[in-house]
Parts: C-alpha cells; structure tokens; sequence
C-alpha cells in the first residue's frame, strides 16, 4: 500500500513530507505521496500550484487510507456498510478522522474486531428459520446491529 514513502501517522506527517519534496522542486514525489495515501491528483497538483497550503487536511489523510485500504481489502456487502459507518464517524468527529490515518490502525483491523465480537456473540437460529431456509441445526447468527458497530469502530479507532 505504501511502497516509496510508508504508512505516515497523520497529515501532518503527510504535510511535511509532501513540503520537504516540494522544497527540492520534486512535483512527481508529490504526485506520489498523494496516490499512495488516497489523496486526489488534483488537490495535488493545487498544492504544487500554491493554490492550497498543505496536500491534505486531516479529513482527507483519513478518507484517503480509507480509500487506499478498501481498494485492497475490496470489502463487500455489510462489510462495506461498515466501511460506510468509518467513513460517517470520520466527517462527525475530527478525533475520529486523526486515529483513522492512525499508524497500526486499519479499515483490516476494524472489521477483524467486528467479526471478533460477531462470533463471540452468536445465538442459534430458532427452528423455524433452520427450516425455513434449509440450514445446518446448528446454525447460529452473530451479525451485530449498526449502533453495536458503531460502538466497535469507535472503541478500535479511538480506545485502542
């Protein structure tokens, strides 16, 4: 995900190492950072422009990992729900959008510790349903509610 430049920690991070490359007048260095953290081209290149003060803002670290990692993750049906919660929690909450960009902290983990608390949780399946739907007797569900993901992405994200 982050070949040339690594995982930064925040935007400020990403700030200075995008000032530092344009300093030494590197605009392709720059036009890198940005695609490797998700940052559209052309807030990029308004930055190389002096159009914009900075690459980013925290907002824009964050849904940009964000973007990064769903495009290796390709999280699918609820999981992008989840995804979709990440992304809400971020716009609701600036301390959310700084612990998302996060080193250690990704979109991977989040949703492990939702299944974590999914399997953890699961009831059987009443008799009818097993039947109903022609599913094992043993069948259990665990799919948590969206304010219980809520609460999890906010205790990943934010409490460690």
């Amino acid at each position: 995900m982050w070949e040339k430049f690594g995982e930064f920690d925040s935007a400020e991070e990403i700030n200075l190492a995008a000032a530092a490359q344009l300093a030494e007048g590197d605009k392709e260095a720059i036009l890198l950072i940005a695609k490797e953290n998700g940052i559209d081209e052309e807030d990029a290149q308004d930055y190389i422009d002096g159009m914009a003060p900075a690459l980013c803002t925290p907002m824009m670290a964050a849904m940009g990992k964000l973007k990064v990692e769903e495009t290796e993750l390709q999280p699918y049906e609820i999981m992008q729900d989840w995804l979709t919660y990440i992304q809400m929690r971020c716009t609701e909450e600036p301390d959310m959008a700084a612990a998302v960009r996060k080193k250690g902290k990704s979109l991977q983990g989040c949703i492990a510790k939702i299944l974590v608390w999914s399997m953890k949780n699961a009831k059987p399946v009443a008799p009818d349903i097993i039947k109903a739907a022609g599913a094992h007797p043993r069948t259990t569900l665990g799919i948590p509610g969206m304010a219980r993901v809520k609460q999890l992405i906010t205790e990943y994200y934010l409490e460690g």
